[in-house]
């Protein structure tokens, strides 16, 4: 895991370290039940539906990474992929977890009718003259279909 991306909801009232590496975001439970605002038994509850139903295999969204706790000890935590987290984003009932749902889909309409998404957070960040260079776009390639 590379990047670090810190995410904040519209009313910046919830700020998560996001750990980034290139394909896709690892949050640990605590960081997935602060982002939807519930307990980490209702997360484990729904991650524990998600694999018991097949939907997601917990091999492929799972990663185990030490992490150091402030009593100083390390210990191997999970975390989840963003496939992961999207499936329990869908099956929250709470106002964090209604704004990530429309969060998500507007992502993924943007996407499925221009081939490509914007962060539009990420890009106002840059300086004028260099934000061409780094502009974060996703662009589906319609050659390799």
């Amino acid at each position: 895991m590379n990047e670090l991306i810190i995410y904040e909801n519209n009313q910046n009232q919830i700020q998560i370290a996001v750990e980034f590496d290139g394909d896709t975001v690892w949050l640990n439970l605590n960081q997935i039940s602060t982002l939807f605002g519930r307990d980490k038994s209702v997360i484990s509850r729904h991650l524990n539906g998600i694999f018991k139903n097949g939907e997601l295999d917990k091999k492929s969204v799972v990663a185990k990474n030490a992490t150091t706790a402030s009593d100083g000890k390390v210990y191997q935590v999970d975390f989840f992929n963003l496939d992961a987290i999207i499936s329990v984003g869908y099956r929250i009932n709470s106002k964090q977890g209604t704004h990530f749902r429309q969060w998500a889909s507007k992502r993924l309409r943007d996407y499925l009718i221009q081939g490509y998404t914007i962060n539009q957070h990420r890009l106002e960040q840059k300086e004028n003259g260099e934000a061409i260079g780094d502009l974060c776009i996703e662009k589906e390639n319609k050659q390799q279909k």
